[in-house]
């Protein structure tokens, strides 16, 4: 379950205007400081995204960053930055990203588990909005651990 990884100190605001690789590295930020990835995959997900890869955006205003396991994931692990202001992937404006999540992950039974937990957070309207709205880690954490007791 996403609660299982994503913790308050896994969890970023940022009331900065950004740019999308400064994005990257603070939503990696976390990840790094904890050991759950190298210096590496912090650049391997830089590299990928700036070869073209908005295949990060999942749409609504949200990316979620990674990249191949042997590229430094240590431990799976989720991270999330709320922009106060949308950082565009490749300085697109269509690809306008608020909410940047960075997911490492060490298998692919581990990747799966993982996905599958986000993918049915953020699928949900009424929860992509609230955790926009949220002012902080706590209220993070309360919003997930909601949404997951109720399905």
């Amino acid at each position: 379950m996403l609660s299982d990884l994503l913790t308050e100190k896994k969890i970023r605001f940022s009331p900065d205007k950004l740019s999308w690789r400064e994005a990257v590295t603070q939503v990696a930020r976390p990840l790094l400081d904890a050991g759950d990835i190298t210096p590496g995959y912090v650049q391997a997900m830089l590299e990928s995204i700036a070869a073209g890869g908005t295949y990060i955006d999942l749409g609504h205003g949200i990316a979620l960053a990674h990249a191949r396991p042997e590229k430094g994931a240590v431990r799976t692990a989720v991270s999330m930055l709320r922009l106060a202001q949308p950082a565009p992937l490749l300085d697109q404006p269509e690809h306008a990203v608020d909410l940047y999540f960075c997911f490492a992950a060490v298998d692919a039974e581990a990747h799966m588990s993982a996905m599958a937990s986000l993918a049915r957070i953020l699928s949900d309207a009424r929860t992509r909005q609230a955790l926009r709205d949220a002012s902080s880690a706590p209220d993070v954490i309360k919003l997930i651990t909601q949404f997951e007791e109720s399905e």
